[in-house]
């Protein structure tokens, strides 16, 4: 009423000042919609979220993921008209807040058992952080097209703990092979959680593995220096 009053004073009318009003007000409340359909994706994308690592992708419907949020399914695919839209959601938001080890930083270590021990130590970490999961995506959508930027991850940290070693042909193969091997999820998953060793007693066990690849190509060393 005071605004009214000093913008009547002021030589605004009341039309104008109504006029005036609404368009001061349609930002505000067109940021406040704005605001609730971010919170509204949110809530999907976290019950998803949490559906995927309790039941996993296969079972996780619509009805299911709307319910957890408290929407309709008809909200569900206003905000995500694809299963493909919501898992990309899903997955990038899980993985944003579960970052893989940071491969790049290993390059810093020269040695190429050491660059193994310390990759072995972040890796599986990460996959006891990960693991409700990813024993359900990996079940579920291995070869998932969301699951790409995963596998390629892993590839990758492959190719940075296979350059110091000096393996060639058939042998460096057998040891990029058991590198994969010893960096895998399942076989984490297989060493600790089958066959009860810790995360130490299962990077021994790989380290021996990765380093029997590499032992002929060592000894040949040897005798050529002796």
């Amino acid at each position: 009423m005071m605004a009214a009053a000093y913008a009547i004073r002021g030589g605004m009318s009341s039309s104008r000042y109504g006029m005036y009003h609404e368009v001061m007000a349609r930002p505000y409340q067109l940021k406040k919609r704005a605001e609730r359909q971010d919170q509204t994706r949110q809530r999907i994308v976290e019950a998803a979220i949490e559906l995927h690592q309790t039941i996993g992708p296969t079972a996780t419907t619509v009805t299911d993921v709307a319910e957890r949020a408290g929407v309709g399914r008809v909200t569900v695919y206003r905000h995500f008209p694809s299963e493909l839209a919501l898992a990309q959601a899903c997955s990038g938001q899980y993985f944003e807040r579960h970052p893989a080890p940071d491969n790049e930083r290993w390059l810093a270590i020269p040695d190429a058992d050491d660059r193994l021990r310390a990759a072995l130590e972040e890796t599986y970490a990460y996959h006891r952080t990960t693991e409700a999961m990813m024993t359900h995506v990996l079940a579920d959508a291995r070869d998932h097209e969301v699951m790409t930027p995963y596998h390629a991850y892993w590839q990758q940290a492959v190719e940075v703990l296979l350059a110091p070693w000096k393996a060639r042909g058939r042998r460096r193969a057998q040891l990029r092979a058991g590198i994969a091997l010893a960096l895998s999820f399942d076989t984490w998953r297989t060493l600790v959680r089958d066959q009860g060793l810790t995360d130490d007693q299962a990077i021994e066990l790989v380290q021996r593995l990765c380093a029997d690849a590499e032992w002929p190509h060592r000894m040949s060393m040897m005798r050529r220096a002796s």
